[in-house]
């Protein structure tokens, strides 16, 4: 008999979720100011480039696994990849911080789904465990993290991007982004470790 193991990597996650839906439908002018907005305002070379991104970055499906994550709420739970392009993995697996410039991070989102199918084979490999399978469903959002030190300075050197089906969020949510990821200033604003 084969047996089935199913292995879930579970990292830490730390997100804003909840309050993205929340922001998302207010207007810029009920969004809070956040860090680097004025800094942002002072700069002019700054004021061309916008501190999120508006296209999803290409080639981010053929990217290398990071960490893997599950995040629950009172609504449900969301499965997390995290992808690294070659110039992020490298700096991961080196323990390089900061992050330099080109680093792109990837953070799917998808709806936690029961699995029947998958149970069912786990239960006849394990009998009597109690043992759950969980795939990722329909997709929530995507984000991504830029690396660009002087094009990004007001923002810890990272431009964001949050993409539902293909398309950027608004500006609102976006200025949401960096005051999110101060709390991870140590680790260069990145939250994920990497899974050995």
């Amino acid at each position: 008999m084969k047996n089935y193991i199913l292995t879930f990597t579970v990292a830490a996650a730390f997100t804003i979720a909840a309050r993205a839906e929340e922001i998302s439908s207010r207007t810029a002018d009920e969004t809070p100011a956040t860090i680097g907005d004025a800094d942002v305002a002072n700069k002019s070379d700054q004021e061309s480039s916008p501190i999120f991104l508006t296209e999803i970055p290409e080639g981010y499906r053929n990217w290398k696994l990071i960490a893997v994550s599950r995040l629950t709420a009172a609504k449900g739970s969301q499965l997390r990849g995290m992808l690294g392009n070659d110039i992020a993995i490298k700096a991961y697996r080196e323990g390089k911080l900061p992050f330099p410039d080109g680093a792109i991070i990837a953070a799917l989102h998808w709806n936690e789904l029961s699995s029947q199918e998958n149970n069912e084979v786990i239960a006849k490999g394990f009998p009597g465990a109690g043992i759950q399978s969980f795939v990722p469903g329909s997709g929530v959002n995507m984000q991504f993290m830029v690396k660009d030190s002087k094009k990004y300075a007001a923002t810890g050197g990272w431009g964001f991007g949050d993409f539902t089906d293909g398309k950027p969020g608004n500006a609102a949510l976006m200025k949401t982004c960096f005051s999110c990821h101060v709390p991870a200033k140590d680790h260069d604003f990145v939250f994920t470790r990497y899974a050995p």
